[in-house]
């Protein structure tokens, strides 16, 4: 038996979602045919309000609904320090852990050929202007642990060589509960180079 038109578009749009199979999105499919229209209809605009509504922040590319996001517009935040991450869920992850009060900006991306994103589809040149204008003492760059992240971390750097600021990079290393002997060579090596005093 074929699914109908209907539901076999439903079942293709949910499954472009990052992470999301053909079993999974087959899943979603049949829930949503379960709801009734109200919440169909919430779902629905909820998904284009979002889309609609969010835009970038004028000043580090994070989401926001105005010009400029809450993080840039909190004067209890330390402005002399800025967090270059690849996108804003990375800064999420990091404010969620209340232990960074500096701000952030958003690089939307690493550098990546393979995938046609080159330095010019990297918002990297708005962060140069924030260091003069907010006179930035330190850059620390937290872009992920992979060829693509480190690329971008080394090009970063060296740009950054040119301006009076602090360069760091966030360390990584054996995760909190993990066992040496699960871990592999490059994450103990890494772990090694971060290690500090106690």
């Amino acid at each position: 038996m074929n699914y109908t038109k209907s539901f076999e578009n439903l079942i293709d749009n949910l499954s472009k979602l990052p992470g999301v199979g053909k079993r999974s999105a087959e899943r979603m499919a049949y829930q949503i045919l379960d709801m009734d229209n109200f919440n169909v209809q919430e779902f629905s605009k909820a998904l284009l309000d979002a889309k609609n509504n969010i835009k970038r922040c004028k000043i580090c590319g994070n989401i926001t609904e105005s010009n400029i996001c809450e993080v840039c517009d909190d004067n209890s935040r330390d402005h002399s320090i800025v967090c270059v991450v690849q996108h804003y869920k990375d800064a999420y992850n990091i404010d969620k852990t209340n232990s960074y009060h500096g701000t952030y900006h958003i690089l939307n991306g690493a550098i990546n050929p393979m995938n046609g994103m080159g330095v010019d589809e990297l918002n990297i040149n708005s962060l140069f202007e924030r260091i003069h204008k907010e006179h930035i003492k330190e850059v620390i760059i937290a872009t992920n642990p992979t060829t693509e992240g480190e690329t971008t971390a080394l090009y970063l750097s060296r740009l950054l060589s040119k301006y009076d600021v602090i360069i760091s990079r966030i360390a990584y290393g054996v995760p909190l509960g993990a066992s040496l002997d699960y871990t592999d060579e490059f994450t103990i090596s890494k772990a090694l180079e971060g290690r500090r005093k106690i």
